[in-house]
């Protein structure tokens, strides 16, 4: 099922506004874009916390007062995001997720927040939000419900645009749950634009995501992510299978979402929650958080807030990485950055055993330019270190435990400027 993630560019702006922008603008400032969305947001991937692989759709507050879904929960996240660390390296986004709702709209038609969990209301907690210099997030669904079962917003689409921007809401989570057709999706996915053009839009052959990133900052378009290793493989897998659709379409203003990070959780080892923030920051994915700042280890908080990885991540040239090549259980990714330097990700596949060697050839990386003719190559993950100066037609050995991962950064030392092309036939 595709989710997309819209952003209103004012809190004012009426409801279809909050939904859908269809204006097609190229990013301006020089730098490479694509023809999407121009409301000014997410010309870097988007930020945050999100509730929902951590704390799901827990609502009962009476026994977990802790851990349900409630304004008490929000309000805690956002004093932790702001005092300790987080919003200073980047995380700005508070992200409610299903589950919020009150059974029933109000007398007026209008979606309304659980008054025992939301005393104060949406309008409420954005406040308290914004004043820790944040911003908020809430979900919506374009069907007749829910995935959770709470009210949708069909036939409702206007009304629930002007709720959230009267409330202050900053960003909309859209889901596609309990849709009839293809046809009721795509209208609602798009309203109130030209219904005409989306009624085209095939989401079950081959979506048009150039298209949808007409509507849409970032979107979903694979299974909800899990805490476990398997999941994070199949998100990779399906990604790089894919990428020759889906690299070319992201850029400043539209990113292609793998969904949550959930480092910090229960299921994933040291090393494979490198895996996943290393590859996140490859593939220029959202940075949605969903675990429990409250009690979050110091490694994986380190790891969250690597300042590095995040650079890679958010770097302004906007480019989406790629697989470039798999062999022997090991996969090479690799992303084109500002200033014609290189990130490179080596993964180790095999989970059994111990720790394995790979050699690299630097000719190999960035179409044969990433070292031409000589570069500086600094690991970044699992350690940060500098390991030196090195020749165009040399070779790089390293060292990668079982499903984790070296990220390196290669940084030209010569004055010479070359272009390329950022779709290849490597894709």
């Amino acid at each position: 099922m595709m989710t997309a993630m819209v952003r209103p560019v004012s809190r004012v702006l009426r409801l279809g506004c909050v939904l859908a922008f269809c204006f097609q603008v190229l990013v301006p400032c020089g730098l490479p874009g694509a023809w999407g969305l121009d409301n000014g947001l997410a010309m870097t991937p988007t930020m945050g916390w999100l509730h929902w692989e951590r704390f799901m759709c827990n609502v009962n507050c009476q026994e977990e007062p802790d851990s349900c879904i409630s304004e008490k929960l929000f309000q805690q996240i956002a004093e932790i995001m702001a005092s300790d660390g987080w919003k200073d390296v980047g995380y700005e986004y508070i992200c409610i997720d299903d589950c919020w709702m009150a059974p029933e709209r109000d007398s007026e038609g209008r979606l309304q927040a659980d008054p025992k969990r939301f005393p104060g209301g949406i309008r409420h907690l954005a406040d308290y939000v914004h004043s820790k210099g944040l911003k908020l997030g809430i979900y919506a669904d374009v069907g007749n419900k829910t995935c959770a079962g709470f009210p949708g917003s069909f036939g409702y689409y206007d009304i629930d645009a002007q709720t959230f921007a009267d409330w202050g809401v900053d960003l909309l989570k859209f889901d596609g749950c309990y849709c009839d057709s293809i046809q009721h999706l795509a209208e609602g996915m798009f309203h109130p634009q030209d219904l005409a053009k989306s009624k085209r839009q095939n989401f079950e052959d081959k979506p048009n995501y150039t298209e949808i990133r007409e509507y849409c900052n970032h979107w979903r378009n694979f299974p909800d992510i899990y805490d476990s290793w398997e999941s994070i493989r199949n998100t990779l897998d399906w990604t790089s299978s894919n990428q020759k659709i889906i690299v070319p379409v992201a850029g400043p203003g539209g990113w292609n979402d793998p969904d949550m990070l959930v480092i910090g959780n229960f299921g994933l080892s040291r090393d494979q929650q490198i895996t996943q923030m290393a590859l996140w920051a490859i593939m220029a994915a959202p940075l949605l958080m969903s675990n429990d700042l409250r009690s979050i280890s110091p490694e994986a908080k380190a790891l969250l807030q690597d300042k590095d990885v995040i650079a890679i991540n958010q770097d302004r040239l906007g480019k989406q990485g790629y697989q470039l090549r798999k062999e022997d259980n090991f996969e090479i990714w690799e992303r084109p950055l500002l200033n014609l330097a290189w990130a490179v990700a080596i993964v180790n596949l095999k989970e059994i055993g111990g720790p394995r060697s790979y050699t690299i050839n630097l000719t190999s990386l960035g179409r044969g330019l990433a070292c031409n003719p000589n570069c500086l190559i600094t690991e970044l993950l699992p350690e940060k270190r500098k390991l030196g100066f090195y020749e165009w037609t040399s070779s790089l050995k390293t060292q990668i435990n079982p499903t984790g991962t070296v990220l390196l950064r290669l940084e030209r030392t010569s004055s010479a400027q070359f272009s390329y092309s950022v779709v290849s036939d490597s894709l």
